[in-house]
C-alpha cells in the first residue's frame, strides 16, 4: 500500500483544501510526511477525518489514533507514517505549522 497516496486521493476526494505534505523524517522519528490540509468548517473537518480513517480502516488498519473530535476547528490523525493536521483556515494560521516544519 503507498499510503501517501492513499492520503493524497482521500483529502482530494473531500474536498480538503490548500493541502500541503511536508517530508520530515530528516527532522523526527515521529513519522516519514506530515500533512497539513484546510477544511470550510467543523462539520467538513469531521468529514474528511471520517474519510480519512475509514479508508484506512478499509484497508486493515485497526486503531487510526485522532484528536480534537466533535465540533473541532482543528483534527489530528496518526498513521504512523504519515500524521494528518486538518484545520479551519483562522487555526492553521494561527499555529502555522507548514513554518515550523519546513
Amino acid at each position: 500500500m503507498n499510503i501517501e497516496k492513499e492520503i493524497d486521493i482521500i483529502l482530494e476526494d473531500s474536498k480538503a483544501q490548500d493541502i500541503i505534505k511536508i517530508p520530515v523524517s530528516h527532522k523526527t522519528s515521529l513519522c516519514d510526511y506530515m500533512y497539513i490540509a484546510s477544511g470550510t468548517s467543523s462539520r467538513h473537518i469531521k468529514s474528511i477525518a471520517d474519510n480519512v480513517i475509514k479508508r484506512f480502516k478499509e484497508l486493515g488498519m485497526q486503531n487510526v489514533p485522532t484528536e480534537g473530535k466533535g465540533g473541532s476547528s482543528w483534527m489530528v490523525i496518526d498513521l504512523g507514517d504519515a500524521i494528518i493536521h486538518i484545520f479551519q483556515n483562522e487555526v492553521r494560521e494561527q499555529y502555522k505549522l507548514e513554518e515550523i516544519w519546513k
